[in-house]
């Protein structure tokens, strides 16, 4: 696709209107006509890995690139892909009007992506049920997300990266042992056991395989939101293919590849860190030093399904998120003065109630 702006548009066969894909049943249906169209049954073929450093010396394979047509909003400088007659819109992180720009967006092409499992009645369910529960929300703002407009469809952009590394390490393992000590306590005699650790120096080297550490390659959300949709079942990985976007949109990376992997770096040194200690074995642990060789690291770029609702409400924006595999909702906490002032007065005059019996029974 390098060259030219993807489109993601499927004509249904029968009236010529946009098809979609329905997460519900699997398949490219139409909404104005009603016909369903199978999505092919084949066997995918396996997800290519791709080559770090080709990645970052843009040294890629022609077909692994691709270009695309994107708006940046001007609030939350979210990147998202637009149909090429598609000249003005709102942004769907923030609910910010955006004018599209007429430029071409190059970037990596995703090798992946999770298809959507949870449909948009499912979703909204989820975040009005999720509403529902927060103590203190505005009820306007309840009820106008239980009436809203429907919630977008968001394919979130990932990286992910495998290594194979090998740690060596110094320091030190701690074995607990107790002395008895005696001392006086109120003019008698006591004996008291003190906790001690025997240090011994140690060294020693750990290996491990990194598979898919994930990374978001986002900043239109933010990380509290989006860590909190995890886990991801990565498993359910297939192959990029135009068909899934359907009637959704995808959002363009805006964290760099390199920036990505010193993420995945800090999270792979962390695990290290444990096995580390683990092999340090004893009671406490020291470490030293830790040497870390990486090599064969290689990286997908992946698209994970949200769905997205952004409200308006007195000049601020809130923003609801769902994980379109497995349903589990994340927001903004908006918070109601006039309940929390009404539950603050309720709760005085229950107290000075209380207060009152009590006087009236002393």
């Amino acid at each position: 696709m390098d060259g030219a702006a993807p489109h993601h548009r499927f004509p249904c066969e029968q009236c010529g209107s946009d098809l979609r894909f329905d997460p519900g049943s699997g398949n490219l249906v139409c909404d104005h006509c009603g016909h369903v169209e199978p999505l092919t049954d084949a066997a995918p073929p396996a997800i290519a890995e791709q080559d770090f450093q080709a990645g970052l010396r843009d040294a890629l394979p022609g077909a692994q690139m691709e270009e695309t047509r994107v708006s940046r909003c001007p609030n939350c400088g979210a990147e998202v892909e637009f149909d090429p007659d598609l000249h003005a819109t709102e942004c769907p992180f923030c609910a910010t009007p955006v004018v599209t720009d007429t430029g071409a967006h190059r970037q990596i092409k995703p090798q992946g992506l999770l298809p959507f499992a949870v449909d948009e009645a499912a979703a909204r369910k989820a975040m009005t049920d999720w509403l529902g529960g927060l103590w203190f929300a505005p009820s306007r703002l309840q009820a106008y997300a239980r009436k809203g407009r429907r919630m977008q469809g968001i394919y979130v952009p990932y990286w992910t990266f495998d290594a194979d590394t090998k740690s060596r390490y110094t320091g030190q393992r701690g074995t607990v042992y107790y002395e008895t000590q005696t001392v006086m306590r109120d003019g008698k005699r006591q004996t008291r056991q003190v906790q001690k650790v025997r240090w011994h120096p140690v060294s020693g080297q750990v290996a491990r395989w990194f598979d898919d550490v994930l990374v978001l390659a986002s900043k239109s959300l933010p990380r509290s939101h989006t860590d909190a949709l995890e886990p991801w079942d990565l498993s359910a990985l297939i192959p990029y293919a135009p068909d899934y976007l359907a009637g959704f949109r995808a959002e363009g990376y805006q964290v760099p590849l390199e920036t990505g992997y010193l993420e995945a770096r800090d999270r792979m040194d962390a695990q290290i860190v444990r096995d580390v200690r683990f092999n340090i074995g004893g009671d406490r642990q020291r470490i030293g030093s830790i040497d870390t060789d990486v090599r064969d690291v290689t990286f997908k770029h992946v698209l994970l399904p949200v769905w997205l609702a952004a409200y308006k409400y007195r000049g601020r924006s809130f923003r609801f998120v769902v994980n379109g595999q497995t349903g589990r909702v994340q927001g903004e906490r908006p918070w109601s003065k006039v309940k929390i002032a009404l539950a603050v007065v309720a709760g005085l005059i229950v107290a000075g109630i209380v207060g009152y019996l009590y006087a009236m029974n002393a």
